[in-house]
């Protein structure tokens, strides 16, 4: 697993040119130390456009994902994020695979105080499959809204 950055200046992909990663391993997950530690707020970063690959057909599959975490002392830096999830392109995992893999690295990363996730995938062979992982409990007394992503319903 990469090596997260641990200040602003050691940062090695925002403000260059940076191509997509070969893989989720080889993806590297920078951060920036949280500017406001102690207050806590949830952050929400939603890609609506996720792609990976089925494992056994080589297909494309589609997903939303809502990640939506409590930060401790880090915030994930946006592009990385952006490269990291691009990585999954040419990345054959199912559905649940993708999505808590997500999860944990994030996690790994940033030590957040909460972290949750939710794959909306689209269907393949006529099932959407929707995965949900979360550190645990909503934490109390912060704002943290639904996803806003309705259930899947083809053409209406």
């Amino acid at each position: 697993m990469a090596e997260a950055t641990t200040d602003t200046t050691g940062l090695t992909l925002l403000g260059r040119p940076a191509g997509l990663p070969a893989s989720p391993e080889e993806a590297r997950l920078e951060r920036v130390p949280n500017p406001h530690p102690g207050t806590r707020y949830c952050v929400r970063f939603a890609a609506p456009e996720f792609t990976s690959l089925c494992p056994l057909t080589g297909q494309p599959d589609f997903a939303h994902l809502v990640i939506d975490y409590i930060p401790g002392e880090w915030l994930v830096e946006s592009k990385s994020l952006k490269l990291y999830l691009g990585s999954f392109r040419n990345h054959g995992a199912f559905h649940e695979a993708c999505t808590v893999a997500i999860a944990r690295r994030l996690v790994d990363e940033l030590s957040p105080e909460w972290l949750r996730i939710g794959g909306y995938w689209y269907p393949r062979g006529g099932i959407p499959i929707d995965i949900f992982y979360a550190t645990g409990p909503v934490p109390e007394g912060v704002w943290v809204p639904d996803q806003g992503v309705p259930g899947y319903r083809g053409r209406g």
